[in-house]
């Protein structure tokens, strides 16, 4: 694991720390999103009485380099993810997908983060690299997946992430 990173107001990024604490059913300790029922705005506009399956956002780091690529200076919780993973293929894991961290914590994948136009206002065009189409028209969601606590505990960088996946037959993620 690269970076972890919290924030306990809205703003889109989100400050890297030590260490954050994970939250059976709820989240990020002291994060803004943490809670059992939905914390995201244009969800809590929706239906607040939603579940909360946006509980933890975890980005790749490989994303950074791509962007990079392209000229984006992207570094970990810029884009308002709480953990920033290095070496593990997040968006090819299906849903339900146990991911393991360090001594305690277990999160379980839920689906893809739905990129939004804040992506554009932090650096502009970004939104177009972490979001598009593949070759037979099918959106790409590039930003992220998003997981539930089911097992709590203080997780840092450096600490080893081991996915753990359902029995079959597997699903693709979806936006969550």
């Amino acid at each position: 694991m690269a970076a972890v990173s919290s924030n306990g107001t809205y703003s889109f990024t989100k400050p890297n720390r030590d260490s954050i604490t994970l939250l059976a059913g709820l989240g990020v300790e002291g994060d803004v999103h943490a809670g059992v029922t939905v914390k995201h705005r244009s969800r809590v506009a929706q239906d607040p009485t939603q579940p909360n399956l946006r509980q933890v956002h975890l980005i790749h780091e490989e994303l950074f380099a791509e962007v990079g690529a392209d000229g984006f200076e992207v570094t970990p919780g810029d884009l308002g993810e709480n953990i920033t993973t290095r070496g593990i293929d997040l968006l090819g894991l299906p849903v339900g997908t146990l991911l393991r961290i360090g001594d305690d914590a277990v999160l379980e994948v839920t689906g893809l983060r739905n990129p939004c136009l804040q992506i554009d206002n932090f650096q502009d065009g970004l939104l177009k690299k972490v979001v598009g189409r593949d070759d037979s028209g099918n959106v790409v969601r590039k930003a992220g997946i998003m997981t539930i606590v089911k097992s709590g505990g203080a997780v840092r960088p450096g600490d080893t992430i081991t996915a753990e996946l359902p029995s079959g037959p597997h699903r693709p993620l979806e936006r969550v």
